[in-house]
């Protein structure tokens, strides 16, 4: 039974991301039809829709009072993204070697980010307020001289979602839009529709799962859920490193954990504030990002290069991570 729960999740997950890639195409159309901040309001979208099933999850979790599952989807999604993600793309693409000096200065602001939230909760609870700042370091973030990223990752995605075209293994050439005002509202309704009860149905699955095996919520959140929701910081940068942009796979990935840590668990405790309910599991966690993350940035600090060596010492981590976490609970 928990085996047949477990592919409930990952299915459900699957359509979560499918339908937050439909949404924010459709705002994407609207906000070109609108002529207003058109780069920016589109390139914003786009460059943060890979963290999109992150942040419907965290907004639903919270209205259904249970913003744990929140911190351990995020926390483990960052965890995941710079071993799980980073190791894998690595893998399939026989290393990757980078020479971009802004680079450095993003694994800096992703460290902090990261361990920002880690520093808020050792009181045992993330508040509103906390929550704010979060917010309000994410919009400095996205108002930063890294505006540039979010134009670069934009353009990349903007032909079609880039789940879709991992699934299906091809690339369709830049179409002009073919907008129908009718049309698509129908869409972007439809989609957000069929999101927010996928999220629902993921958030209520998991509290069942987590119920039926006994172990806490934080946990599914941790592992579970977040090995679904980097599915499409995963594709992204499987389909990066493939047109030989390692800028944008390093890029993606730093910005993740940016607005994983600071958008989605800022406004998840501003809904509801966040209780830390598994302090043992969380120590554990935090502790294992900040030991995985100091991993990752000595492997690229000189060279600036991810070799497959390198890759299977990340997901050595991973798996020693998931391994310790499931033994201490």
């Amino acid at each position: 039974m928990i085996i047949f729960y477990i592919l409930i999740l990952f299915a459900l997950i699957f359509l979560l991301i499918k339908s937050a890639d439909l949404v924010v195409d459709s705002l994407r159309k609207f906000a070109v039809m609108s002529h207003a901040k058109v780069v920016v309001v589109s390139s914003i979208l786009l460059a943060m829709a890979t963290s999109f099933p992150e942040l419907v999850i965290g907004v639903t979790s919270a209205l259904d009072k249970s913003p744990d599952l929140t911190l351990g989807n995020v926390l483990g999604a960052n965890i995941a993204n710079i071993s799980l993600v980073a190791g894998v793309a690595a893998l399939i693409a026989g290393g990757v070697i980078i020479h971009n000096e802004f680079i450095k200065r993003e694994i800096a602001i992703a460290a902090v980010a990261g361990v920002i939230p880690i520093v808020l909760a050792i009181d045992g609870r993330i508040s509103r307020a906390e929550g704010i700042l979060l917010l309000l370091f994410y919009v400095a973030y996205s108002a930063s001289f890294f505006k540039d990223r979010f134009l670069k990752i934009a353009n990349f995605n903007r032909a079609e979602g880039y789940f879709h075209r991992f699934i299906r293994q091809f690339e369709h050439p830049k179409v002009e839009l073919d907008f129908h005002v009718g049309k698509e509202l129908v869409k972007l309704f439809s989609s957000l529709g069929l999101l927010i009860l996928t999220a629902n149905f993921v958030v209520r699955i998991a509290i069942n799962l987590a119920t039926m095996a006994g172990i806490p919520i934080f946990i599914i959140g941790l592992v579970l859920i977040s090995m679904g929701t980097t599915l499409p910081e995963l594709a992204f940068s499987i389909r990066s490193l493939k047109n030989h942009e390692p800028t944008m796979f390093f890029g993606n990935i730093l910005g993740s954990i940016i607005c994983n840590s600071t958008l989605i668990l800022g406004l998840t405790s501003v809904i509801d504030p966040i209780d830390v309910i598994s302090p043992l599991e969380s120590t554990v966690a935090a502790i294992s990002f900040v030991i995985i993350f100091v991993v990752f940035w000595l492997l690229i600090k000189n060279k600036m290069h991810i070799s497959r060596w390198h890759a299977g010492i990340l997901l050595s981590l991973y798996s020693v991570f998931v391994v310790v976490e499931f033994l201490i609970k």
